[in-house]
């Protein structure tokens, strides 16, 4: 039997302005993985490959080769259950090309259909207005499932603007503009400045300096000063589900971000959002007072940036994922090895067209979300061996929240915990109350 040894790392939320990434397994003990396993990695230079029969390894000459955890079928079984995911896909072969995967896709699935996408309006319209009126007769004891529930319609908007975006809810392109404005404007979200990020995350996904996802921190960063460690280490921790805040606040908002190409389109957003500030708000408070606002525009808003953390965590955070240099970068593997599929309660699904069907969406961007899931029952039959796959549960958040910290070359990642255990009572806390569950 011969297995590679393969790269892999975490993609972590920070509010710093640089990505770091790590290209190794993180230094775990895992039953049956010797910890020489474990720091076996895949260089750019090759990929080492042993052959063993039973306990007989092969070895290089006075150079002892171990498999790698990441190749190992056994290994990565271990893996799943002890970061909770269903699957860990084997290493996409360097010869496979992106073009390779899109070509195996059924051609339905990159069609444009009125109906189904103006019925994901319809959907969200229709589940965001019944959530209100369940906010508005609620007892204050059942508030927060109607608050969950309306974060989570809310959710459904930013997933149509999301489809508009990547030019795959219409052939029109200025009724995309439109509709994606008009969809991310109550959640305070500038439609084109987040579609100029969006847009360089799909083409630099899981590269090291590039990507304009979520970031994890620098060691350097972590020992600047010590208001900044505590700060970093609640972010990264107990609050993170709601980190999308700092990140829409960073880079959204800041015309010295854009190109000067851009700047235009951006102000354009910028004043959509502005002006729904200055006129909704106050009618809401108006109509409502102050406690009013919160409980049917902040609240919900805090639901969506629940999911909007969660999913982007969940898609693209996991020790066995490589983030790479952009000379070391290989799109195919970025794509469908750099991305997890995770399932959900099936009527956040629902709510949210499918987000979570993720994996066909970074191959290609510009499938419909309502064809997500044709594309993705393909990519499983061609590649399924390569798929990255979870069900969204406790141990797959406990993993994010209190592992993948602080970037480290040999091991990825290092704990808070580890670096500052005397300060990090936030990150022993959640290890000790998060369940185990998978």
């Amino acid at each position: 039997m011969a297995c590679s040894v393969a790269d892999s790392s975490f993609l972590i939320l920070t509010p710093s302005k640089r990505p770091i990434l790590g290209n190794k397994i993180a230094q775990l003990s895992f039953p049956g993985i010797t910890s020489e396993g474990l720091h076996k990695i895949r260089t750019k230079q090759s990929r080492c490959s042993i052959s063993f029969r039973k306990t007989n390894v092969i070895r290089a000459v006075a150079v002892p080769v171990a498999p790698s955890p990441a190749e190992s079928a056994e290994d990565r079984k271990l893996l799943c259950e002890r970061y909770g995911f269903r699957q860990i896909g084997e290493p996409l072969p360097d010869n496979v090309t992106l073009k390779d995967i899109i070509d195996t896709l059924p051609k339905k699935v990159f069609e444009i259909d009125n109906f189904k996408a103006w019925k994901t309006v319809l959907i969200s319209v229709t589940s965001y207005s019944l959530g209100l009126y369940m906010i508005a007769k609620a007892p204050w004891y059942l508030l927060p499932l109607a608050w969950a529930w309306t974060g989570t319609a809310i959710t459904g908007f930013f997933v149509i603007g999301h489809d508009c975006a990547h030019k795959s809810f219409s052939k029109n392109k200025l009724v995309e503009d439109i509709v994606g404005t008009l969809a991310m404007m109550p959640l305070i979200y500038p439609y084109e400045p987040w579609r100029f990020k969006h847009d360089r995350h799909h083409a630099k996904t899981n590269m090291l300096e590039e990507d304009t996802a979520w970031h994890p921190v620098w060691k350097e960063e972590f020992d600047s000063a010590p208001l900044l460690r505590k700060a970093l280490i609640f972010a990264m921790g107990p609050i993170r589900p709601w980190m999308s805040i700092a990140h829409w606040l960073v880079w959204h908002f800041n015309l010295n971000k854009f190109r000067p190409s851009e700047v235009n389109r951006v102000k354009i957003s910028l004043a959509c959002v502005f002006a729904f500030m200055a006129i909704g708000w106050p009618l809401i408070i108006y109509k409502t007072g102050i406690i009013g606002w919160v409980k049917f525009w902040l609240m919900p808003w805090l639901g969506y940036h629940f999911w909007m953390s969660t999913f982007t965590m969940v898609h693209h955070t996991a020790p066995h994922i490589p983030f790479k240099y952009s000379n070391e970068w290989n799109a195919a593997q970025a794509q469908l090895n750099g991305t997890v599929h995770c399932d959900y309660p099936r009527w956040v699904e629902i709510l949210c067209h499918d987000i979570n069907v993720h994996v066909p969406h970074h191959v290609s961007p510009r499938i419909p979300s309502y064809n997500l899931r044709d594309a993705h029952k393909s990519i499983q039959e061609n590649w399924g061996r390569y798929l990255n796959e979870a069900t969204w549960n406790w141990r797959l958040m406990k993993t994010i929240m209190t592992v993948c910290h602080v970037y480290d070359k040999e091991r990825n990642y290092i704990p808070f915990d580890e670096l500052a255990p005397t300060e990090s009572q936030p990150i022993t806390f959640l290890k000790k109350v998060m369940p185990e569950y998978a």
